[in-house]
């Protein structure tokens, strides 16, 4: 069996025979179906090749692709959506814990990097409350999770849609307005929440060294996964 790595790699080859108007078209469901995270990415994939090989079979007759598969690619997106299935509860499950070993390496990272500017301006490195970060770490994780749902209907709302200059400018409008909301919760959230359970020094690199482990760990994840 074709893995969907190999069938996206062979989409995005196929992609470049079609016309500008059938790429439009056929380039905007693909993007409304991969972004429905639940669904089986396997079957997404054999689908859609199937969709770009009928579309080309039928270019070849000088047909487009509204004259093949209607005029509301939105409600044909819809109906291929409703036929397939939904990704499997243990695919997801390390999907979600890589992503979440990421963030908590990027953020490690940045508070290894942003401790020696804190010590280059002759201020004590705060001692580390492990309950405290895990919440803050929490109401992160939570944040980010309504920003992707959010930027997700978001860019789902910008295809199928002809005035497409004016729905990008809307849409990355809102990824900054939501970048903007993030840090000023986590500003908030280490200003103002309380200081709970025990605590202790650590050196500087303590949270370099383990954030780039983290992201080792998500690369070398994602890497296994491909194989």
């Amino acid at each position: 069996m074709v893995s969907a790595k190999q069938l996206i790699e062979e989409n995005n080859r196929k992609r470049e025979e079609l016309t500008p108007e059938n790429e439009k078209y056929y380039g905007d469901l693909l993007i409304y179906i991969r972004l429905q995270l639940t669904l089986s990415e396997q079957q997404s994939e054999e689908v859609l090749m199937e969709l770009l090989d009928h579309l080309l079979e039928g270019q070849k007759e000088n047909k487009t692709a509204e004259e093949m598969f209607g005029g509301d690619p939105k409600a044909f997106a819809d109906e291929i959506i409703r036929q397939l299935p939904k990704e499997e509860k243990r695919n997801m499950i390390p999907f979600i814990t890589r992503i979440v070993i990421m963030l908590a390496g990027i953020q490690l990272v940045i508070n290894g990097i942003g401790l020696p500017l804190w010590i280059h301006f002759q201020k004590p490195i705060p001692d580390f409350y492990p309950v405290t970060a895990a919440i803050n770490f929490c109401i992160s994780l939570l944040y980010i999770a309504f920003a992707m749902w959010y930027v997700l209907l978001s860019l789902k709302k910008t295809l199928f849609s002809g005035d497409t200059k004016r729905n990008n400018i809307i849409f990355y409008l809102k990824i900054y307005l939501g970048v903007c909301l993030f840090l000023a919760i986590s500003i908030l959230t280490d200003k103002f929440m309380p200081k709970i359970g025990p605590s202790f020094s650590y050196p500087w690199w303590l949270p370099l060294i383990s954030g780039v482990l983290c992201l080792g760990i998500y690369y070398l994840w994602g890497k296994a996964a491909k194989t």
